[in-house]
């Protein structure tokens, strides 16, 4: 068997109701005829979504089906033993052109429960973000079911969420069962378990090119949501030159945030899992023992377990985020 080697992957496309042109024009991912792209899945194992691979011996092997091929090699023993050939993370670029629904993702139990695979936890890092852009995480008070429940009924569900005004290099947490939203002039990065899952709770009374709104899932969410309120919902982190500052840990990834001007050495030689980078700015190459492979802003690329050290070299600066199971 061929040995593996850091994977890169096409990705699938979605245009959105909500989607922008920011994907093409910042990213520089041509995303084909589409009229927008309101996301582009650069690693996916969602079923029906999965992507392929776009270099090397294995292009054109689904990551799945690589998952079964190879394993612990690539995703870790200890991933493989939890996930099966499942691989467990979806990483998304997102273009918010206006509003996303108010929704909600289930939780692990709930979603066991009703058998539709994984819940869905996920963080937030903001590429782009236009002067007046801001996001909905949270409740602004305590809340109940009941409280929830009024103002959704009389259509004031604003005046109980929380919006948050942000900036480039903000980042947002999101467990499953926190309502949220993403508003217009937003582009990220999105970290998420491996889980379509969504439920609408308001989506603005918009309607489509047929004149039909999108389904709202009130019953389902219900159960989903997460009543706590919390006094803070962005993600503080401190950054650094040349080291991996942490950024987020969950039980699902840990994400750092790694800003480059000089090559630097890792050592994953301890870590029982693949590492996903993900480009931000700028462009650097990564070097193992039997070749090397650049990545760009608006690339990902999957470093398999097997391969323990590498070294990274970026062309002036870069910075990438890194992405592994704990």
């Amino acid at each position: 068997m061929n040995k593996l080697y850091p994977l890169k992957f096409t990705p699938v496309f979605k245009d959105k109701i909500w989607g922008g042109q920011k994907i093409k024009t910042s990213l520089g991912i041509d995303y084909g005829d589409l009229p927008n792209c309101g996301e582009a899945w650069m690693v996916s194992g969602v079923e029906g979504n999965p992507t392929l691979v776009s270099n090397g011996f294995l292009a054109g092997n689904e990551l799945n089906e690589l998952v079964e091929v190879y394993m612990g090699d690539l995703v870790g023993d200890k991933v493989y033993d939890e996930y099966g050939i499942e691989f467990p993370l979806l990483i998304k670029f997102i273009d918010a052109n206006d509003w996303l629904s108010i929704q909600v993702h289930p939780d692990d139990e709930l979603a066991a429960k009703r058998k539709i695979g994984r819940g869905k936890t996920e963080m937030w890092y903001i590429l782009e973000a236009d002067d007046e852009a801001q996001l909905i995480a949270g409740f602004n008070q305590k809340m109940t079911k009941e409280k929830y429940l009024e103002h959704l009924e009389n259509k004031t569900l604003k005046e109980i969420l929380n919006f948050e005004p942000v900036k480039k290099g903000d980042v947002f947490y999101i467990p499953a069962g926190r309502v949220h939203a993403l508003g217009p002039g937003i582009l990220l990065a999105e970290i998420q378990q491996t889980s379509d899952t969504t439920y609408r709770i308001y989506d603005w009374d918009r309607i489509d090119a047929a004149g039909l709104s999108r389904e709202i899932h009130t019953k389902e969410a219900l159960d989903a949501i997460d009543f706590e309120f919390h006094k803070k919902y962005r993600t503080d982190y401190k950054p650094e030159v040349n080291k991996t500052v942490p950024v987020v840990k969950s039980p699902y990834f840990v994400t750092g945030l790694l800003a480059l001007d000089k090559p630097i050495k890792k050592d994953y030689e301890e870590l029982d899992s693949f590492v996903v980078y993900i480009a931000l700015e700028g462009e650097a190459v990564i070097k193992w023992d039997a070749g090397e492979i650049s990545i760009k802003k608006g690339e990902t690329v999957v470093i398999p377990n097997a391969l323990d050290t590498l070294e990274l070299t970026p062309a002036g600066s870069a910075k990438l985020l890194e992405v592994y199971i704990p």
